[in-house]
């Protein structure tokens, strides 16, 4: 309240001096302007005078305001955090376990087991989408889930429980039930920030339920689904042929309102990668704080008051006093050359 009366007055005196200004310099206005007793330009047709009053009005109410402000709010204080605390991001991964990850048809070259391929796809993205921010949590998928690791901050250990970790023996044997993963993923991120955490499903899609998706919590703000394997040649395992199924894994990420990626041969690309940080963007709040509008104030206000001069020099008025120099040229021209009777008398 004290802040916005001290502005008010200074707009108050502010305007009165403008006011007070104008009338002073009015009787010397010919002097400036000309005949015109205004200011004009060849090409803006501003009343400079008046314009240029109002802008100092404001500048000096935005300054005031803004310098006042600053002084009242308590400071910003920048404080060294550990990383612990500043990673507000989460990386969700579901790990197909399955014993058809350790068949060997992924790759390029279809050299890789389905397991070592996933290992290979999430080491290029480690490398590229800035995995220090996140915090990382791993949930193994065969016939239940299990998390291996939440909120880890330990990128070794995600490698280790990546790099073809036999976690299947934690397992009854039986059919993959990759919508418990997903629930179980559901179920960590729910008390996350919202659009804090980025789901990546790593699955051969081998044997997908028609029904039972499980519905993400506000905090998934993206969801990948990566297909390992090869989707033409399958290969027999428990008495039934494997292969990676692409239909049902689009569905799937269709479901998600996510995005679904083979990476049988190509690891993840940038544009998807960036797509994936962008996400990210939102979970922070991005609005403009009372200390921020003061900072506007003051540089705004500053910069237009200095300024002025110079805008109303070049942007004033075109007329100068004074005769112009062609006319001085010709008059003295005229006045050397002698007359036609002067000329005939000689």
């Amino acid at each position: 309240m004290v802040n916005l009366l001290l502005t008010c007055c200074v707009a108050l005196l502010a305007t009165v001096a403008e006011l007070w200004h104008g009338l002073r310099i009015r009787r010397l206005s010919p002097l400036a302007f000309g005949a015109a007793l205004k200011p004009q330009h060849a090409r803006y047709a501003f009343t400079w005078s008046t314009v240029a009053g109002v802008l100092r009005v404001v500048s000096l109410t935005a300054i005031c305001w803004g310098l006042l402000t600053l002084l009242s709010i308590d400071p910003k204080v920048h404080q060294r955090v550990s990383a612990e605390q500043d990673r507000n991001s989460h990386l969700v991964i579901v790990l197909d376990v399955s014993p058809s990850m350790r068949l060997q048809d992924a790759g390029p070259e279809k050299d890789q087991t389905r397991r070592k391929r996933t290992f290979a796809i999430m080491q290029s993205f480690f490398k590229r989408a800035g995995i220090g921010d996140y915090k990382v949590s791993v949930i193994g998928v065969y016939t239940g889930a299990k998390p291996v690791v939440v909120d880890t901050t330990d990128l070794e250990v995600v490698r280790n429980i990546l790099n073809e970790l036999p976690l299947e023996y934690a397992f009854t044997a039986g059919k993959t039930d990759i919508f418990a993963g997903l629930q179980t993923a559901a179920d960590i991120a729910r008390p996350w920030n919202p659009r804090s955490t980025v789901l990546l499903v790593l699955t051969d899609g081998d044997t997908v339920p028609p029904t039972g998706m499980p519905k993400m919590p506000a905090s998934v703000a993206k969801v990948v689904v990566i297909g390992v394997g090869d989707p033409v040649k399958g290969q027999f395992i428990a008495g039934q042929q494997s292969r990676q199924d692409v239909s049902t894994l689009r569905q799937i990420a269709g479901r998600l309102q996510g995005t679904y990626h083979n990476g049988n041969e190509n690891h993840i690309g940038t544009a998807l990668i960036k797509e994936i940080a962008a996400s990210q963007s939102n979970s922070t709040d991005e609005r403009l704080t009372l200390r921020d509008l003061a900072l506007l104030a003051c540089g705004g206000g500053a910069a237009t008051y200095a300024l002025l001069p110079l805008i109303l020099h070049f942007l004033g008025s075109l007329w100068n006093p004074g005769v112009p120099a062609t006319r001085d040229r010709q008059r003295s021209t005229a006045d050397r050359q002698p007359s036609t009777t002067q000329q005939a008398s000689l």
